[in-house]
């Protein structure tokens, strides 16, 4: 068989025991990476890399603090070696309108979404070999506002900016930085909208494209970014929505009002 485009890669994962982080630590694994996962769900982190054999290692790991990211991208050094890719993608989710706002929410929010990503790549490119990639999850709501979404949207752009400043930093030392834009994707974070099928199906027509955008497909297109294969793209948001941003994002508030 011939060699994965990840072979002798090693990698590190946030939130990479469910959803787009999971699906990517297959495919990481399948192209011939090594990966050690880092996700604030222990035991799914136990389970998956229990499942996936010797090529997948992890830690329980709060990207909000500082310490846990330092040492899970310590930990991936001693385990696996130099680092090449970096998917900072743990993210969470809130809905709020700006007059209900609880702060203390919001700001969980951006510690999660934005925080993290940042401790993710300072103490990830501090191991990083030359020609290593940084990827991080944003998404279609840096570039599409949404009502209700003020400090998902708020972070998700930052994340965007922050993936550019480090695109700037980190390139003479040879690394380049990127960030993925999904749409709506089936996730565990997702889940509850599949119980609205009104809200999909509001999805669904303000998409171009009629296909659905699985966490596999996300996985491809991180994979790509972590390869070779982009060793000229640093600095870019990579929308993966169905061609979503062309049209407009479902009215989340009024679907929870027909519902209520």
């Amino acid at each position: 068989m011939p060699e994965g485009r990840l072979a002798g890669k090693n990698a590190i994962v946030t939130g990479g025991a469910s959803g787009i982080g999971l699906a990517t630590v297959r495919r990481f694994v399948a192209e011939g990476a090594r990966v050690m996962i880092g996700d604030i769900d222990g035991d799914a982190v136990s389970a998956v890399a229990a499942e996936l054999g010797p090529n997948v290692r992890g830690r329980r790991c709060d990207v909000r603090d500082e310490a846990d990211v330092e040492a899970l991208s310590q930990t991936s050094e001693e385990e696996l070696g130099p680092l090449d890719i970096v998917f900072a993608n743990a993210g969470i989710g809130s809905f709020a309108p700006i007059l209900d706002t609880d702060l203390v929410e919001w700001k969980r929010v951006l510690d999660v979404n934005l925080v993290g990503p940042l401790l993710t790549m300072k103490h990830g490119a501090r191991r990083m070999r030359r020609g290593g990639s940084i990827v991080a999850t944003s998404s279609l709501n840096a570039v599409q506002v949404s009502n209700g979404m003020s400090a998902y949207c708020a972070s998700k752009a930052g994340l965007a900016m922050l993936v550019q400043v480090a695109a700037l930093e980190f390139g003479p030392s040879g690394i380049r930085v990127n960030a993925i834009a999904p749409g709506l994707v089936r996730t565990p974070l997702t889940d509850a909208m599949w119980l609205l099928p009104a809200i999909v199906d509001d999805f669904d027509e303000n998409a171009p494209l009629e296909t659905e955008t699985s966490a596999e497909d996300v996985a491809n297109l991180v994979t790509f970014l972590a390869s070779d294969e982009s060793t000229s793209i640093s600095g870019t948001l990579q929308l993966i929505d169905r061609g979503a941003h062309t049209k407009r994002y479902p009215d989340l508030p009024a679907h929870f009002a027909a519902m209520s």
